[in-house]
C-alpha cells in the first residue's frame, strides 16, 4: 500500500529525529527500551527549550512522545506504563486542536483538552480494571482542519495524518507485539481512523467513533479491516444535522453511529452535546472501557443511532 510506504518513511524521519526508538537487534521479543516514550532526552529538550507551559509539563514529570511547536504543532503524551502495557488506546482528536489547546481545551473548554480526554480515560480503565496493565495516548500528531468549513468538509487534512498514525501504531505493536490497541476517533478524528483502518496491523482489535463525522465509508465492511468498530452518538451533538454524503472530495460518508452503518453501539448516557463523551462519568467513557479491556458486554443503554 501506498500509505504503508509512506507511514516507513514517517517513522524513519521520527526515528532520525530521536522521537521514536527503533526495537533491539538482538534476538528475544521485542521489548520497549529505555527512553522510547517520555524520558526521551531529544522531547524532553525541545519542550524544556520552549519555554512555559510545555517545560512546566516536563518538569511535573508528564510523559511525552513526541513534541513539535511549529505551526500548529505536534504533540503526544503518553499516561501509564507503555513499556509494560497489554491494553494500549491512541486517542486520536477533531477540528481545530493545535498544541496551544492541547492541555486547556478549545475556548479554554477542560473537556475539550485531548490531554484532559485521555487523563480522564485511563482514570477510567484503572478503575474498571485495576490490575490491568493499560496505557492512553492522547495523539496530536497531525494537523486537523482550522474549523468548521470547506477544509473540515473534505478529507484532506485526515489523508494526510494517516501515515503518521499507522506509523506509530506500527511502532508501537512492533515494541508490544502482544499487547491489543483500540483506536478512538473524535468527530473529524474519526475520519482519520477510518481512512487509516485497512493500513493498521491486526493488534488493532477496536476502532472507536465518538460523535464521528464519517470513516469516509459508508459500510463497516468497507473499512478494510477485521477490527471491531464501535459508536457513540448523543442526541443532541450537532453532528446529526450533517448530512451523510459524499460528493467527489466533499463529505465523509454515512456517520458511524447511523443504523445502516453496522458499528456496534456504545452508551451516551449522561453524554451532552458534541464534547461529552470522554468526560467523567459518562456512559460513554466508560463502555470505552469495556472494550479496550475486554471487561465483558457493552450495552447501547440510550440508543446511541
Amino acid at each position: 500500500m501506498v500509505w504503508r510506504r509512506a507511514a516507513r518513511g514517517t517513522v524513519g524521519g521520527l526515528l532520525a529525529l530521536g522521537l521514536l526508538v527503533p526495537p533491539p537487534a538482538e534476538a528475544g521479543p521485542p521489548t520497549v527500551p529505555v527512553g522510547f516514550v517520555g524520558n526521551c532526552p531529544s522531547v524532553a529538550a525541545a519542550m524544556r527549550a520552549a519555554g512555559a507551559p510545555y517545560a512546566d509539563w516536563v518538569a511535573s514529570g508528564r510523559t511525552f512522545l513526541a513534541f513539535d511547536p511549529h505551526g500548529d504543532g505536534r504533540i503526544v503524551e503518553v499516561l501509564g506504563d507503555l513499556a509494560a502495557a497489554d491494553r494500549i488506546v491512541v486517542l486520536v482528536p477533531g477540528v481545530a486542536n493545535t498544541l496551544r489547546d492541547f492541555d486547556r481545551g478549545l475556548g479554554g473548554v477542560t473537556r475539550r483538552a485531548p490531554a484532559a480526554q485521555a487523563r480522564a480515560l485511563y482514570d477510567e480503565l484503572r478503575a474498571t480494571g485495576p490490575g490491568a496493565r493499560v496505557a492512553v495516548l492522547a495523539w496530536l500528531g497531525y494537523d486537523p482542519p482550522d474549523g468548521i468549513g470547506l477544509a473540515a468538509a473534505r478529507p484532506d487534512s485526515a489523508r494526510a495524518g494517516v501515515p503518521a498514525l499507522v506509523g506509530l501504531v506500527d511502532v508501537l505493536v512492533r515494541h508490544r507485539p502482544a499487547a491489543t490497541v483500540t483506536v478512538v476517533g473524535h468527530s473529524y478524528g474519526a475520519l482519520l481512523v477510518g481512512l487509516a483502518a485497512p493500513s493498521l496491523p491486526t493488534q488493532v482489535t477496536a476502532l472507536v467513533s465518538v460523535g464521528g463525522v464519517g470513516m469516509g465509508v459508508d459500510r463497516v465492511r468497507e473499512l478494510g479491516t477485521g477490527a471491531t468498530v464501535w459508536a457513540a452518538e448523543a442526541p443532541d451533538d450537532w453532528i446529526r444535522r450533517i448530512p451523510p454524503l459524499r460528493l467527489g472530495d466533499l463529505g465523509h460518508g454515512v456517520r458511524p453511529a447511523a443504523p445502516g452503518f453496522g458499528a456496534r453501539s456504545l452508551p451516551v448516557d449522561r453524554v451532552g452535546g458534541h464534547d461529552g463523551y470522554l468526560v467523567p462519568g459518562s456512559a460513554t467513557l466508560r463502555g470505552i472501557a469495556r472494550v479496550v479491556l475486554d471487561a465483558g458486554a457493552v450495552t447501547a443503554g440510550t440508543d446511541a443511532r
